[in-house]
């Protein structure tokens, strides 16, 4: 789905990732479930491009809902997986803290948990090598991708700014629609490992410039990054 020059969308409103398009190659960033594959392949075809065009593949974090075709890329296509050093453990093996679900809702959960069973969410394929970064880097990929820090829903949480697409991927930092209670708009993502990091890291989100920010759940937001910043708080108090 095309948002805009060099943005589309691969997925829906509740998993998606996001490909960056440009004249020397693609960047992806997320990789949503294992069954997102063919929906990055159908993109793929509607640019006339393939996986050979890819460059690279650029975490938000490592939960399983975000890395869902990343290790079939790396290991089939010899594309490099990035990923915060914080995370790199979490991407690679899974490991994560317990932390409360809050809210939920039967219908939204459920149909969560459907769409990831169709999408083969159940069978997590973690990452066997990536290529860890660090705050503030900014790749050698296609449209020079920024890592701005996000801590708080997991350790190496990142916002991944990119200046030619005029958007901001920003994973779990966020979301627009809670899969555990169906609620939709600006507010904290569930399964947040520390709730007050995260909300202080919407400073880090507010001061960037973009027209989209782009979550890993839920519409994407046609507006600032200040004001969904705002937003978030204001539905967190």
């Amino acid at each position: 789905m095309k948002l805009g020059p060099h943005l589309h969308r691969i997925g829906n409103d509740v998993v998606a990732c996001y490909l960056i398009d440009t004249p020397d190659g693609i960047t992806l960033v997320d990789a949503g479930l294992p069954g997102h594959w063919r929906d990055l392949q159908r993109e793929l075809r509607s640019l006339g491009r393939s996986a050979a065009d890819i460059r690279g593949l650029v975490l938000t974090h490592g939960d399983s809902d975000h890395i869902g075709f990343a290790e079939r890329l790396r290991r089939e296509h010899g594309v490099p997986v990035y990923v915060h050093s914080a995370d790199a453990v979490r991407a690679r093996t899974g490991e994560k803290p317990k932390t409360p679900a809050g809210p939920m809702r039967l219908g939204p959960a459920i149909g969560f948990f459907w769409y990831a069973l169709r999408k083969n969410g159940l069978r997590t394929t973690y990452v066997s090598e990536v290529v860890e970064f660090s705050d503030g880097q900014v790749l050698d990929l296609p449209g020079n991708p920024v890592i701005v820090p996000m801590p708080g829903h997991s350790p190496g949480s990142v916002a991944v700014h990119v200046p030619l697409a005029d958007a901001v991927c920003v994973g779990d930092a966020l979301t627009t629609r809670h899969v555990l209670t169906g609620r939709t708009g600006p507010q904290p993502a569930p399964f947040t490992d520390d709730p007050d990091g995260s909300r202080a890291s919407l400073d880090h989100l507010a001061a960037l410039q973009a027209s989209w920010v782009l979550p890993g759940h839920g519409t994407p937001w046609h507006g600032s990054p200040a004001e969904i910043a705002d937003a978030v708080r204001k539905s967190a108090a």
